[in-house]
């Protein structure tokens, strides 16, 4: 049995997507299987991975689905025990998968972990701020103000998938914040300390540059998960904090740019939540 899968999701980055798929080749372990999943891209694409045809599935859908239909067909598709994400405008460094699937012989209770990364912010290297610095282990209450882990970064068990439910397909963005914290409220989520990826930054296909007020998405997606009976009390009490936090921030947000009904709409939130019992 193939040891590891990896998912590429794609959307009309012919320029890219042959870069990310040459860095998975490259690896210095190499059981492993390579699922790119074409989201319907109208660019040049398929021309573009054509040579690496008999080294891949290729999965193409119809339409443009959202990255999260996406990988979760990729997840469907594949056969390992362990999967692996990269998205397609990053590329790994040549020891990624060997560094991940290590880790995981020598911890075998471990479900999840990923790796440090280099960012690359409009073609300059540059060095992430405090905030997003990564932690290992219980990660679950800094995860809550922002997303501190990385799609590309990632491999997880798939026994983990098949418990803790695959992507949200109706959040069109942090997608990965959502799954991320439904992992982090219930397993540890280590890291190692070995820069293997390559993010890239700054360029205008990316879905954090077509979305804005992404806080909408995590505020749905909090609420989401204070519904869903999975959190410990204090877990629960950080949960409702910070959608309060986000609330007060994006509602004040929408009065500033008249858009007033949305404002008092997203002020309300909280107040259905103050009597949750956390006990």
């Amino acid at each position: 049995m193939t040891l590891a899968s990896v998912i590429i999701p794609t959307f009309n980055r012919a320029d890219k997507v042959v870069r990310a798929i040459s860095s998975v080749l490259d690896q210095t372990f190499t059981d492993f299987e390579i699922i790119v999943v074409d989201d319907g891209s109208t660019d040049a694409t398929k021309k573009a991975i054509a040579p690496f045809r008999d080294r891949i599935s290729y999965i193409v859908n119809s339409s443009n689905l959202g990255v999260s239909a996406a990988r979760n067909k990729g997840i469907v598709f594949s056969r390992a025990p362990l999967i692996a994400f990269l998205d397609s405008d990053d590329y790994w460094l040549h020891d990624k998968l060997m560094a991940q699937v290590d880790f995981f012989e020598h911890n075998p209770k471990a479900v999840a972990c990923q790796t440090e990364e280099i960012w690359i912010r409009n073609g300059v290297r540059v060095n992430p701020g405090k905030r997003h610095i990564k932690l290992s282990g219980d990660i679950f209450e800094p995860s809550l103000k922002l997303c501190l882990v990385s799609p590309s970064a990632v491999m997880l068990k798939r026994s983990l998938l098949e418990t803790v439910g695959l992507f949200d397909e109706g959040l069109p963005v942090c997608e990965d914040y959502d799954l991320w914290l439904r992992i982090a409220c219930r397993y540890p989520f280590y890291l190692i300390k070995q820069q293997c990826i390559v993010k890239q930054g700054g360029d205008p296909d990316q879905l954090s540059g077509r979305y804005k007020g992404m806080d909408r998405f995590r505020i749905k997606s909090l609420i989401k998960l204070i519904k869903s009976g999975l959190l410990k009390e204090a877990q629960l009490k950080a949960a409702i904090k910070e959608l309060s936090v986000k609330c007060r921030i994006y509602g004040n947000g929408c009065l500033k740019r008249g858009r007033e009904q949305e404002g008092k709409d997203y002020l309300r939130i909280p107040e259905k939540f103050k009597k949750v019992d956390c006990s």
